[in-house]
C-alpha cells in the first residue's frame, strides 16, 4: 500500500506524484556537476558541438542507469542504498591529458578496462575491505566534506572562471537561495521541510530570471527526441594510459567507500555492511565501463546527494528512482536537459553549501563513535593535516613521476585515505584496560 511517510524509509511504496518532486530535487542537486566534466573535456579536446551535445545527453542517461543499478542491484552489482550516481570529477585532469595527447579513443578504451578492474575490486571486496576500519572511513568522510567546500563556494560566486565571478548579482542570488533553504529547514514542517533544497532552488531560479541572469537561447534549436550514440570514438589500447586510469579508479573506490559510509551514517543512522560497500564499488566500476562505451568519463557516487539525503531524510529507493528516470528521460528528450542547464551556478551554490557541511558533520559523528583515543587522534590529525594541507601546495609533488602527481597532487581524499590506512595498519593497537 502506498504511503507518503515511506519516503523516509528505504523500502515501501510511495505515490508517484509524491515521489516525483523529491526525486527531482536529487536531480537538480547534481545536474550541473554531472555534465560539467564532459563539457570541460569536450571544450579542451575541441570536439564538434554536435558531438559534445550528444555526450552531454549520454552523461544524463548513464547517470540515471547507474543510479537505478545502485537502487535495484543486478546480482552483486549495486548496494540497494539510496545512492545517486554521476560523472566523476576525479578523472578530469587525467582525462584531459590523455584526450589531448593520445586521443579520445585511447581514453575510452582505458575507461572501459579500468571500470572492469574497479568492478572486480568490488566483487572481491571481502578480501581487502577489512583494512577500511571505522576510523579510516570516518576520516575519509570528513575529508570529502572539506574537499567539497571550495566547490560550493565557487558555485556560490558564479562558477570558477565565470566573467561575473563574485559579482553583486551572484552574491544576491546565492544568499537568497541559501536563506530560503535554511528557512525551510528550520521553520517548515512535514514534506515542505524535506523539500527545502528544491524550494530554495525554485525561488533562486525565479529571482535569477527576474534579474536577467538566465539565458534561454540554447532552447531555440533543440530537437524533440534524440537517442544515445554508442561508441562515438574508435577504441585504441595504450598500456600506460590504461594503468594510469586504473590507478585513479582505486582513488574513486575510496571516495565511494566514504560516500557510502557517510550516507549510511548521516541518513540511515548506521554503518554500512562490507557487502554494501563492495556492491557499491562494483556498480561504480561496471557502470563506468558502460559509460566508456557511450563516450563518457567514469561515473561515481555523488557526495552532493549524500548531503541532501542527510538533510531531507528522504531515503526511499522508489523515490530516488523517479529522479533516475527523470535523468534518463532528460537524456532522450534534449529540451529537458537543456532547460536544466540554464540554472545559474549561484543558485546551485546557495543550495549546496549546507549540504556539503552536513557531510563533514556526518564524518564528525562517525569519529565520535570511534572514540577520541590517542591512537585515533594520531590517525585523524596526521591524515587530515597532510592530506588537506599538502594538496593545497601542489608544487610539492613536482619531484614525483607524473602518475603520482595525477593521483595525489590535487586529490586530498586519496592522500587522506592512503595515510589513514597506513597509520591504522602500523600503529600499535591500544591495550584494553
Amino acid at each position: 500500500m502506498s504511503n507518503t511517510s515511506n519516503i523516509y524509509q528505504l523500502d515501501g511504496k510511495v505515490p508517484v506524484l509524491q515521489a516525483i518532486p523529491f526525486g527531482l530535487q536529487h536531480v537538480l542537486a547534481m545536474f550541473v556537476s554531472n555534465i560539467t566534466p564532459i563539457i570541460i573535456l569536450a571544450n579542451v579536446v575541441n570536439l564538434e558541438p554536435t558531438l559534445s551535445a550528444a555526450l552531454i545527453q549520454n552523461c544524463m542517461i548513464i547517470a540515471g542507469i547507474g543510479t537505478l543499478v545502485q537502487l535495484y542491484p543486478i546480482w552483486r552489482i549495486g548496494s540497494r542504498l539510496p545512492i545517486v550516481m554521476g560523472i566523476s570529477f576525479t578523472f578530469l585532469s587525467l582525462a584531459i591529458f590523455i584526450g589531448t595527447t593520445q586521443g579520445m579513443g585511447v581514453l575510452m578504451c582505458a575507461v572501459i578496462i579500468g571500470g572492469i578492474f574497479e568492478g572486480l575490486l568490488g566483487l572481491f571486496a571481502k578480501y581487502w575491505i577489512k583494512i577500511i576500519s571505522p576510523v579510516v572511513a570516518a576520516t575519509v568522510v570528513t575529508a570529502i566534506g572539506f574537499s567539497l567546500l571550495p566547490i560550493g563556494a565557487n558555485s556560490f560566486a558564479g562558477g570558477q572562471g565565470a566573467a561575473d565571478f563574485g559579482s553583486l548579482s551572484n552574491w544576491i542570488i546565492g544568499t537568497v537561495t541559501l536563506l530560503v533553504c535554511l528557512g525551510c529547514q528550520v521553520f517548515a514542517r512535514g514534506f515542505l521541510r524535506s523539500l527545502s533544497v528544491l524550494v530554495g532552488l525554485i525561488v533562486g531560479y525565479i529571482l535569477s530570471v527576474c534579474m536577467g541572469m538566465v539565458d534561454f537561447s540554447g532552447l531555440a534549436n533543440v530537437g524533440i527526441v534524440s537517442f544515445p550514440k554508442l561508441l562515438p570514438f574508435n577504441l585504441e589500447f595504450d598500456l600506460g594510459a590504461t594503468l594510469s586510469v586504473m590507478a585513479i579508479f582505486c582513488v574513486s573506490a575510496t571516495e565511494t567507500i566514504g560516500d557510502t559510509s557517510a550516507l549510511c551514517s548521516g541518513a540511515l543512522k548506521r554503518l554500512p555492511t562490507n557487502k554494501e560497500l563492495g556492491a557499491s564499488i562494483s556498480a561504480d566500476g561496471f557502470v563506468s565501463s558502460i559509460a566508456g562505451l557511450f563516450g563518457c568519463t567514469p561515473i561515481t557516487s555523488f557526495s552532493q546527494n549524500v548531503g541532501l539525503a542527510a538533510i531531507s531524510g528522504v531515503v526511499n529507493r522508489f523515490t530516488i528512482a523517479t529522479g533516475a528516470c527523470i535523468m534518463v528521460i532528460g537524456g532522450i528528450i534534449p529540451v529537458i536537459g537543456t532547460l536544466l542547464t540554464t540554472i545559474p551556478q549561484a543558485v546551485l551554490g546557495g543550495c549546496t553549501i549546507m549540504m556539503f557541511g552536513s557531510i563533514m558533520f556526518a564524518g564528525f559523528g562517525m569519529l565520535a563513535k570511534c572514540g577520541f583515543t590517542d591512537r585515533n587522534m594520531i590517525i585523524v590529525a596526521l591524515s587530515l593535516s597532510i592530506g588537506l594541507g599538502f594538496t593545497q601546495a601542489t608544487e610539492m609533488f613536482n619531484i614525483f613521476p607524473q602518475i603520482v602527481q595525477t593521483v595525489f597532487a590535487e586529490n586530498c581524499v586519496a592522500v587522506v585515505f592512503l595515510l589513514a590506512v597506513i597509520l591504522n595498519l602500523v600503529l600499535p593497537k591500544e591495550k584494553e584496560e
